[in-house]
């Protein structure tokens, strides 16, 4: 088969929360954004990395896709920095509110809207929900193969490529049917936008899509779409105690802490 030319790639993004230190909404609850300063989801950047490198090598263009509130232009705008094309941002309260099942439906119809990508990569997970649904969402909806964990991009072609995919220790090596759906993993190290890059990328016009834009049926997105509720979220308590063991020599203190091990069924 030949090398593929001119790729076409969509990279779906998210942006969130640059804390650990979350609030949530005690009725709603959903994350309380207000206040709270806001970051590209750090695996979107690697599967923006990741798209980028594929256009460098092989040629094509890359648009950035994401959903949310308006202020979600600027992780498209830090995308755009790095080398990305165009940006796409996904907005309409009829949004709000959406689980994974929702949120990925959403995605697909705007996918769809843009046009037909050969690749679409997504980070393998956010750090706000840490679900890692997202991705495989998308793939179930638009039908297409899909592979999760990706470190690395070996090989695309006309109708296939050719993937790293990390697992506890090592990878295997894979070769995926185009168009498919690829979610990244930490491995691949994003760069830091140039100056340039950041200047063209403030000027640069993101196009905004409500529900009807993309013909999402409201029925599907939103809380109307999510097959899944959350009933309480909650810090857990953390208690912390210590002891001090003594012993006479190393041989006894290490029975006494394996002793306490056991003890808390740890051994």
């Amino acid at each position: 088969m030949e090398r593929m030319e001119k790729v076409e790639i969509v990279v779906c993004v998210k942006q969130v929360p640059d804390t650990t230190e979350v609030k949530i909404d005690p009725v709603k609850n959903t994350l309380i954004r207000d206040g709270v300063p806001s970051i590209v989801n750090p695996t979107d950047e690697c599967a923006a990395e990741a798209a980028i490198r594929v256009k460098e090598q092989y040629g094509g263009k890359v648009t950035v896709l994401a959903m949310g509130p308006p202020m979600a232009a600027t992780a498209l705008r830090k995308c755009l920095a790095m080398g990305a094309d165009e940006a796409v941002l996904i907005s309409d309260f009829a949004f709000a509110g959406a689980d994974t099942w929702a949120t990925s439906y959403s995605l697909a119809k705007a996918i769809e809207h843009v046009g037909k990508p050969d690749i679409i990569f997504c980070g393998k997970q956010a750090i706000d929900g840490d679900t890692g649904q997202v991705g495989p969402g998308i793939a179930e909806h638009l039908g297409l193969p899909q592979t999760t964990y990706v470190q690395k991009i070996r090989e695309v072609h006309d109708d296939y490529l050719v993937v790293e995919r990390a697992y506890e220790g090592g990878f295997e090596v894979i070769k995926v049917k185009l168009p498919a759906v690829i979610t990244v993993d930490k491995s691949i190290e994003p760069r830091y936008p140039s100056v340039k890059g950041s200047i063209k990328a403030s000027r640069a016009e993101i196009k905004t899509w409500n529900a009807k834009d993309i013909n999402a049926s409201p029925e599907k997105t939103g809380l109307n779409g999510s097959t899944t509720q959350v009933a309480q979220v909650f810090n857990p308590e953390v208690k912390f105690t210590s002891e001090m063991l003594k012993g006479k020599n190393e041989e006894e203190l290490c029975n006494l802490l394996i002793g306490k091990f056991k003890e808390r069924e740890i051994l």
